[in-house]
């Protein structure tokens, strides 16, 4: 860190001394100082600031001033450092770095990129290599940063990445995804083939923009297509394979587009081609005046010239990812017949009488011969939409696909608009094609670990933004709501999840000043509704977004975009009571538009929804043009096209380039077609509409499984925006309370202008400042506590060497709080949760450092052991070097003793010959041995190279199968949804059909009961006329009745009415009263939520300063923690210093002594050297006399001759016999160096035997204890599942009893039921037959007297009572009928679940099978194994019989040795002999060297018989080992051979539990079908009752209509005859309406019964149950049950000649 001079530190001493402030306005802000409020006079909530550009004073409100940073932070890299993080300096910080060409600044977690406008040299490969292997703390903010972060992370937590980028159009989006791409493709490189690189990348962007952009009003170059571009990294980090997925692609731009915007930039490069040949070949020589599509040339010489540049280098692009040149000419030929076809035109259909044809057909003409094609099928294609049977490919636009039965709906289709659709759909297929092409250059069949993905997408469209007045398209709405949900994702991952995190970890932190997301804009486009999978026109009032109100619009015939916008409006739009700025949704001053607020309401977008309903049509031209181009003529355009017909690269005509390359890409493919396949997306994925909704919803569900980056792209300044008068849309970025400076004060001079309004629109909509707030407040990062233990326990060593290294933690928690304390962090940094270790900003990466430099050093202090163990290995490498030249002078020395030896000579010459045929033998084994491995091994990495292929492909097939049976499986959950929502439907319409029903019976009654009165009303005036001619007094009286009841009704209706206005007068005036009361609490209530809005910023404003100075705090206390820390770090080092220095001077005064002492022990050494001088001096003295006498014997010996020649002659006899003796020692050492020889060859072979054999057994144990294991665990499965299956079974049965035992008792039941039930039914009957006789006795009573009342009611109270019995009885068979249905479906539930047993079974038996093969060959592995074991003893024991011949041979040696011995001895005392004899010493010398080195190899010998014996005693271990393992391999084999016979019963027990489960179910069905045949019989006499009931209720119907004729005859009779008796006129008035009463309410059941034969025979047992009365009416009954006849027939006999006299009577 750079020490700050005393200047600087001044300075900012001053600075915080002024208390600096920004000053918030309308144009930006101010920097202005705010003066002391004590001196001052201020009302409350206000305070004076004095403007620093031009020292103005001015008294403004607290809520517009906000706390400034010193000029040290104005360019900061990270923006969550700021030390006030307010909205102000956000943008001075960000307006200062723009100034100062640093685009890139990071927000928290997130990079903000600010557009530059022109092409910065900060994009170079030197730049690329500084982020090469960086970590984020250690890179500045650059783009680059954030790809080195996500390909850092993807490498150490293998899990897949997304880069995202958000901001509005012409921000930079895709400049930086290119810069992305280039960084990675250079960074991490390809494998081999160069599957991906920078040349590929960089064609594959010419391509893609070329054929996907297009100039805009807002932006030069904008892109009109959504992608993802995915890279797929193998394991060592490289890009495996590559693809790219596109969607939303504007395909109708190619024919119509918002006036003042091009179309695709590739038409223009075709038109400004310099290839002549080309030219003519697409007849583009010659160019149209006029272009219906809007297709013209270039205008301007320069621009042509870079077009046809523009050309040249899409061609070098595309020969790059491998499209060839017939692949490019199909291109071209589509692209000049759409502008042929633009050219062409259509007619007008009022011109040529409806018919639709083209204008132009000689245009016409060439775009039929491109296409491969005549005039008539092109013609016929666009406008008289012949469906035929071949396949329509689906396009790859997002305007595709509404039901086929919707085509015909709506206005008809002019020949414009069918032009259009085929210009748009062979623009869509084509660029379809292209996807697939360049998918195919970039994918790798490599296997790859995971993937990093880069979202572009069309950034947000605001045409006002661009300086144009016209309304936004659907297009733009479509691009904006895709920006939305992306913010939305932002939203969730930064704010939702982490609060979650927090909640589920018990994590207690305070957010109350982040305002909560509104997500009103997206659910106002695409809200579904609850009941989305039931076809249905009917219009509900639940609230829908407007993507689903187009595809309703669209089935409604004669739909309007007016009643549109009103439905939106109704359910989206302002209401009553809505304060400004809550609705989403706003009405424009113009007709067709309305306003909805994107990015929080923060960008305000017009949109004209003119022609938006024929977008929900499909054009049939659109459809015929994947059939045109399949069926051309041309074979460049057909086989393209039809190579693609049946290949899933198009999903519902919406996303293109699913073609699975790779593993990943096929997952990536299977997520995508999951979410068009899943609910509501089955049914409604035709629907042009909804494909909007559920492309969006493949993307979002992409990118969430993997770790997200995003990218914020700010526009610096848009035309259209800064310096022009902005509109209520777009003035409703700026706060109400902001002030309005005049345009000279809003911001400093010196700089790169930036528009501040805009910026803080944009940086308010993308709620950066809450998510830097959060990040700052919060625990951005985090670990699990085993991570977090394993990664950082090398900082604490003490708790390693405490618990070692592999100890096994029981409470992770307590380890993780031992290592945080012995790591002493703030405590503020750091907070434990309930499984996770969470830290503030930065802790964790000053952790990281502290790991790297702990480890660096681990690793010095290893290196330095490892270079002092080789140099150790090499110091005794040098002696053994140095050992071993000895030895070779020695053999050398010894060499030239025995060279002229014959017999050596010999041996030299035979011995090489000997070893050559060995040798050569051994080489052609060794060979054979080489040829045979190597055949092996080929053969080894053909089967591996077959098997990865096999694999690779049944991964392949797998994955393909997963997505068919997830597709199928969603269908069928789709359709079940739509089968549940349909007989929800279907049971709604039956409940208001009965309601219905029961309100027409109602009216029916009430028909009838009208009737009856109307009747009742003639019979009076017919007996008033009668009345008249005799008696008018009786008139008169009614008359002066009836006028005076008319009367008393006029009265009442005034009175009535009178009191009602009173009323209505009094409730006015309390509606008055309560409205006024309501306007002043209104008010009120107003002033009170303005009030509270502004202390809500305020404490808004407050708690961020607050937790601004908090965090502040807490880092000051985290700086003064480290420097406590340093401190006491210095202070031990000190002592340590300290101690050293002490320990150092001990030392010193320690070797001082040991110095005295060896100073001491030098004097003594040299006085004795001195000593030992003076003897050597007194030694050569006696030397020299010595000599002196030897030449005195000398002479003497000369004297004697003949005794000196006896002594030669002896000495000659000793020479030959040491001679003699020395040929043989060298025969011994010969034969004992050949001994040695064959005895190391011996040793290593067996050494290498040994090694080999361990290694087999090793590997063999290995295997066979996998092997052992897997059958133990499949055992183990295989004994679960048969205990599951066998719990499954006794359930089974368990249920079967049970069910067994209520059939048997429902039977009883029934069969009680149904013998009590025609018991009943007979009394009912005999009863009837009663009822019939005292109705004829009551009938002949009446014809005598005048009728009873209470018999009439008598009779009435029993026909209600049988009525009761009635619905009874149909209640009891319902119930009946329930309880047959319910064992039914318990007897299917039994069915089912045999089956699933017999599958179990069956699923058993194959895993018994596949474990038995297992076993097998398990076998037969052991059986080889011990045959290698035998081998293996076979050699042992070879290698033990030549240990005893080895032994043999050193017994033949020791006894030589013993010879040897013998001969030295008698050598020795010859040669103490010669020594007395006066014999020369050298060759007595000699002898003794020879004796020595005798004993030496000896001793060698002695010690190689041990180590060989040794050997032995191993071997034999080594083969006891091996017969133990030999045996406890049978003995596990018996035993899996005991489990096999174990599952093999268990199997048997299985089948016949089975077998007795199926006999016990077919006797179930055959007491089943006996049931039924009993039902069948009751049945059978229940329709004969019911027939004998039915003629009951006839004579009963018989008897009410004589009974009403009889009663009208005697009121008639009264009325004319008894004039004055009032008494008996009253009681007979009372019994006629008595009887009218009955007859109306029996008249309707006695219909019904009539009609539907009185109950219906599908369930009589319930009828018998019920219809039984009680023995109370049997006891009321007055005729005696007893006396009445027993069969219905006879009684049904009797009342038909009773009802006989009845009849003729009446």
């Amino acid at each position: 860190m750079r020490v700050k001079t005393e200047e600087q530190v001044a300075a900012e001493e001053a600075w915080h001394e002024t208390e600096k402030v920004w000053l918030v306005h309308k144009d930006g802000f101010s920097l202005a100082s705010q003066l002391k409020s004590q001196e001052l006079s201020l009302p409350e909530g206000k305070v004076r600031v004095k403007l620093d550009h031009d020292g103005a004073i001015l008294d403004v409100d607290e809520d517009d001033v906000e706390k400034a940073n010193a000029p040290s932070c104005d360019r900061l890299e990270d923006l969550a450092s700021l030390v006030y993080l307010n909205e102000p300096s956000v943008l001075h910080t960000l307006r200062q770095r723009y100034g100062a060409s640093l685009l890139h600044t990071y927000a928290g977690p997130s990079l903000l990129v600010l557009s530059p406008r022109g092409a910065p040299a900060m994009y170079s490969e030197k730049v690329m290599h500084m982020f090469k292997g960086c970590r984020r703390e250690d890179m500045a903010p650059h783009i680059y940063a954030v790809a080195q972060t996500a390909y850092r992370a993807m490498l150490m937590s293998r899990q897949d990445q997304s880069i995202i980028l958000l901001g509005s159009s012409g921000s930079g989006k895709t400049t930086s995804c290119q810069h992305l791409v280039q960084y990675l493709a250079t960074i991490a490189g390809t494998s081999g083939n160069k599957v991906f690189s920078v040349e590929k990348w960089q064609a594959l962007y010419t391509l893609l923009e070329a054929f996907g952009n297009s100039p805009t009003i807002m932006n030069g170059n904008a892109t009109r297509f959504s992608q993802i571009l995915s890279l797929d990294f193998d394991q060592a980090g490289q890009v495996a394979s590559a693809s790219i997925q596109t969607m939303l692609l504007e395909k109708l731009r190619v024919a119509r587009r918002p006036a003042s915007e091009a179309t695709f930039n590739v038409f223009y490069y075709l038109l400004a081609c310099g290839d002549g040949t080309l030219r003519t070949e697409l007849h583009l020589n010659h160019l149209a005046e006029n272009n219906v599509f809007g297709i013209v040339p270039l205008a301007k010489p320069e621009e042509k010239q870079k077009a046809a540049q523009q050309f040249s280098k899409l061609q070098t692009a595309m020969k790059v990812l491998g499209i060839s040149p017939d692949e490019q000419k199909a291109c071209w030929l589509i692209l000049a017949a759409i502008y042929h076809l633009g050219a062409a035109g259509a007619t007008k259909e009022a011109a040529e009488a409806g018919r639709k044809q083209f204008a132009r057909h000689e245009w016409a003409q060439k775009a039929a011969y491109l296409l491969g094609c005549n005039l008539e099928e092109l013609s016929s294609s666009i406008f008289k939409h012949q469906h035929k049977s071949s396949t329509l490919q689906r396009s790859t636009s997002f305007r595709q696909g509404l039901e086929e039965s919707s085509l015909g709906d709506g206005p008809k289709l002019s020949a414009l608009d069918c032009l259009e659709g085929m210009a748009s759909g062979l623009y869509s297929e084509l660029f379809t094609l292209l996807v697939s092409l360049v998918n195919r250059a970039l994918k790798s069949s490599q296997h790859s670990l995971c993937s990093m993905m880069i979202v572009d997408t069309p950034g947000f469209q605001n045409p006002e933004q661009g300086g144009s007045a016209r309304g936004a398209s659907f297009e733009e709405l479509c691009h904006n709501y895709a920006q939305d949900r992306l913010q939305r994702l932002f939203h969730e991952r930064t704010f939702v999840q982490e609060l979650e995190r927090y909640k589920e970890e018990n994590i207690e932190l305070a957010f109350d000043d982040l305002e909560p997301a509104t997500d009103d804009s997206v659910a106002a486009v695409d809200q579904a509704s609850h009941q989305t999978l039931v076809r249905s026109l009917a219009r509900t009032d639940e609230a829908r977004g407007l993507l689903w109100l187009l595809e309703e619009e669209a089935l409604v015939p004669g739909a309007t975009e007016d009643a549109l916008l009103e439905r939106l409006f109704s359910y989206y739009g302002p209401q009553e009571g809505d304060k400004k700025g809550q609705s989403p949704l706003l009405r424009s001053s113009k007709p067709r538009h309305f306003l909805l607020g994107h990015s929080h309401g923060t960008n305000w977008v017009e949109y004209n929804v003119t022609g938006w309903l024929s977008y929900t049509k499909q054009n049939p031209a659109t459809q015929n043009a994947p059939r045109l181009l399949q069926d051309s003529q041309k074979k460049i355009i057909s086989n393209l096209f039809l190579g693609r017909a049946g290949s899933a690269t198009v999903l519902s005509g919406s996303i293109a380039g699913l073609e699975g390359g790779s593993q990943l890409a096929l997952r990536r493919a299977t997520s995508m077609r999951k979410t068009f396949t899943t609910g509501m997306a089955a049914v409604k994925k035709k629907s042009l509409c909804i494909q909007i909704k559920l492309q969006v919803d493949a993307l979002i569900d992409t990118i969430k499984k993997s770790k997200l980056h995003f990218v914020h792209c700010f526009l610096p300044v848009a035309e259209g925006w800064a310096g022009e008068p902005r509109s209520a849309s777009s003035r409703r970025v700026s706060s109400s309370s902001e002030l309005d400076l005049p345009s000279g004060d809003h911001c400093e001079t010196g700089l790169l202008q930036l528009d501040v309004p805009l910026l803080r629109a944009q940086l308010r909509g993308s709620r950066l400042l809450d998510a830097m707030r959060m990040y700052r407040q919060g625990y951005p990062d985090h670990m699990v506590f085993s991570e977090f233990r394993r990664r950082f326990d090398v900082l604490a060593p003490h708790l390693t060497k405490k618990h070692g290294r592999n100890y096994i933690v029981v409470d992770e928690r307590r380890a993780v709080e031992e290592l945080l304390e012995s790591l002493d962090l703030e405590k503020s940094s750091c907070c434990m949760g309930l499984s996770r270790v969470f830290f503030r900003a930065g802790t964790l990466a000053r952790l990281e450092e502290q790991r790297d430099e702990q480890t660096s050093r681990n690793l010095t202090l290893f290196q330095a052991a490892c270079r002092g163990y080789l140099a150790r290995q090499h110091f005794k490498k040098k002696k053994i070097q140095d050992l071993a030249i000895r030895c070779v002078q020695k053999n050398i020395k010894k060499n030239k003793g025995v060279k002229d030896w014959p017999w050596w000579k010999l041996f030299t010459t035979v011995r090489p010959l000997i070893e050559v045929q060995l040798s050569e033998e051994q080489i052609r084994n060794k060979d054979e041995e080489i040829q045979q491995l190597k055949s092996k091994l080929e053969k080894v990495e053909k089967e591996r190279n077959e098997l990865r292929l096999n694999s690779d492909r049944l991964e392949t097939r797998i994955s393909e199968l997963t997505s068919e049976l997830t597709d199928e499986r969603n269908t069928g959950e789709s359709a079940s949804q739509l089968l549940d929502a349909e007989t929800a439907e279907r049971l709604r319409a039956e409940k208001e059909m009965k309601e219905l029903q029961t309100q027409y019976d109602a009216l029916k009654k009430q028909m009838e009961v009208m009737e009856m009165e109307v009747m009742e009303a003639r019979l009076i005036r017919a007996a008033e006329i009668n009345g008249e001619v005799d008696d008018d007094d009786a008139g008169g009286e009614w008359r002066l009745k009836y006028e005076r009841a008319v009367r008393e009704v006029d009265f009442t209706k005034k009175r009535l009415q009178q009191e009602f206005e009173d009323k209505l007068e009094v409730e006015q005036q309390n509606k008055r009263q309560l409205e006024r009361r309501l306007g002043d609490l209104q008010a009120d209530s107003d002033e009170s939520q303005r009030t509270l809005q502004q202390l809500k910023k305020k404490c808004q404003r407050l708690t961020a300063e607050l937790q601004d100075t908090k965090l502040h705090l807490e880092g000051q206390q985290v700086r003064n923690h480290e420097l406590e820390k340093k401190q006491r770090r210095f202070d031990s080092e000190l002592s340590q210093a300290h101690e050293e220095a002490q320990r150092e001077k001990l030392q010193r005064e320690k070797l001082q002594r040991e110095k005295d002492m060896l100073l001491a022990e030098a004097f003594s050494l040299k006085q004795q050297l001195e000593e030992k001088d003076l003897d050597i001096a007194g030694f050569t003295q006696k030397v020299v006399s010595l000599e002196a006498e030897l030449q005195d014997i000398s002479s003497q010996e000369s004297k004697d001759e003949a005794s000196l020649a006896k002594v030669k002659k002896q000495l000659r006899d000793l020479e030959a016999k040491v001679k003699d003796q020395e040929e043989e020692l060298d025969e011994q050492a010969g034969t004992i160096q050949m001994l040695e020889q064959a005895k190391l060859r011996l040793e290593m072979e067996m050494e290498r035997m040994r090694q080999t054999h361990s290694k087999e057994m090793e590997s063999r144990d290995e295997e066979v204890e996998e092997a052992r294991q897997s059958c133990q665990k499949k055992l183990k499965q295989m004994e679960v599942q048969l205990e599951e299956e066998y719990e499954d079974k006794q359930k089974v049965l368990r249920e079967k009893r049970e069910l067994e035992g209520k059939l048997t008792t429902l039977s009883d039941q029934v069969n009680q039921r149904d013998f009590e039930s025609e018991k009943r039914l007979r009394k009912d009957l005999k009863r009837t037959k009663a009822l019939l006789a005292d109705a004829q006795i009551m009938l002949d009573h009446l014809k005598n007297n005048a009728p009873s009342k209470r018999e009439i009611a008598q009779l009435k109270n029993q026909l209600e009572e049988s009525e009761f019995t009635c619905a009874a009885a149909v209640k009891a068979r319902k119930a009946m009928e329930v309880e047959i249905e319910d064992l039914h479906l318990q007897i299917d539930d039994i069915t089912k679940a045999k089956t699933a047993l017999e599958e179990q079974l069956s699923r058993l038996q194959r895993e018994k099978n596949e474990i038995q093969n297992r076993l097998e060959e398990d076998q037969e592995d052991m059986n080889e194994l011990m045959k290698k074991h035998k081998a293996a003893v076979a050699q042992a024991s070879r290698d033990l019989a030549q240990m005893n011949d080895l032994q043999a041979q050193l017994e033949d040696g020791n006894k030589e040795k013993q010879e040897l011995q013998e001969k030295l001895q008698a050598l020795q005392s010859q040669v103490e002999f010669l020594e007395q004899s006066m014999v020369d010493k050298s060759l007595v010398s000699r002898q003794e060297a020879k004796i020595r080195e005798l004993e030496t190899r000896l001793e060698f010998e002695r010690t190689q018989v041990k180590r060989l014996e040794s050997l032995a005693s191993r071997l034999k271990e080594n083969m006891e080992k091996l017969t133990e393992e030999r045996d406890q391999r049978t003995a596990a084999e018996n035993r899996e051979k005991e489990q096999n016979k174990r599952l093999q019963r268990q199997l048997r027990d299985t089948k016949e539990e089975m077998g007795e489960l199926a006999r016990k179910e077919a006797e179930a069905s055959r007491k089943k079908h006996e049931l039924e045949m009993d039902l069948e019989s009751l049945e059978a006499a229940n329709q004969s009752l019911q027939a004998d009931l039915k003629l009951a209720f006839k004579r009963i119907g018989d008897l009410q209509a004589a009974i009403e004729d009889e009663m009208e005859s005697d009121e008639n009779e009264d009325l004319i005859n008894s004039e004055g008796d009032s008494d008996v006129d009253s009681e007979l008035e009372d019994r006629v309406d008595g009887v009218k009463s009955w007859l109306s309410k029996n008249k309707g059941p006695s219909k019904a019964a009539s009609d539907d034969g009185s109950l219906k025979s599908s369930s009589p047992t319930s009828y018998w149950k019920s219809l039984a009365p009680d023995r109370s009416d049997e006891e009321h009954d007055p005729v005696d049950s007893t006396s009445r006849p027993r069969h219905s027939h006879s009684n049904l006999s009797d009342s038909d000649t009773e009802a006989k006299p009845t009849e003729s009577n009446a």
